[in-house]
């Protein structure tokens, strides 16, 4: 079961930004804009950016589980995409979502990624998830601390030097964010949408 049935087609957003759910279409761009943040960044731990294929073989696995994955489109132009994936496959974890989101070169600061961290978080929200975690490449990553602070994430904690890429020791910075009523309240077991999620193994 998917939750398409809670997910506009799009969401205006400011100077002629779009925030839609992707298509097949996207995943050339979504390639562009990943390999430079595999080139160039620390965001992302991977090395060799992964190919067209790849990346669209990981998108159907996303929407497959039901979960978002939108990009930010202007003038037919794709600045950014963002996705929900689960934490960790345990079933003990299935009211548990981690964030990924990448803008294009040259559009940082234009507040894409937030526009689309936001509509993120409101498309997770409608479905029956409690808690959004974000694992954040390098300590230095100022732009999405920040991000992610200023729409409620909580700083964890910091895993030292745990990732080696361009020369250099990596940190992650952990930060965690409350869905909806969060552990305020349990999950509705007889709810349908919930009692399927996620693998039961071990």
């Amino acid at each position: 079961m998917t939750y398409t049935h809670l997910i506009a087609p799009f969401v205006p957003a400011s100077d002629g930004l779009q925030i839609r759910e992707t298509h097949g279409g996207d995943i050339t761009a979504i390639q562009k804009i990943y390999a430079h943040h595999v080139l160039k960044g620390r965001a992302s731990f991977e090395e060799v950016p992964p190919d067209a294929a790849e990346l669209s073989s990981r998108r159907a696995a996303i929407l497959k589980e039901g979960l978002p994955y939108l990009v930010a489109e202007m003038d037919g132009q794709i600045l950014g995409y963002s996705y929900a994936t689960r934490y960790r496959p345990r079933s003990a974890y299935r009211y548990t979502l981690e964030d990924s989101v990448y803008v294009a070169e040259g559009f940082a600061g234009r507040g894409i990624g937030k526009a689309l961290l936001i509509a993120l978080l409101a498309r997770c929200e409608a479905g029956p998830w409690r808690q959004m975690l974000a694992t954040i490449g390098d300590s230095e990553n100022a732009g999405s601390i920040g991000l992610h602070a200023s729409l409620g994430f909580r700083l964890i904690g910091t895993l030292q030097a745990v990732g080696f890429k361009h020369g250099r020791w990596l940190n992650t910075v952990l930060m965690q964010r409350e869905l909806g009523s969060g552990n305020n309240s349990l999950p509705d077991a007889r709810n349908p949408e919930a009692s399927h999620l996620g693998p039961h193994s071990a």
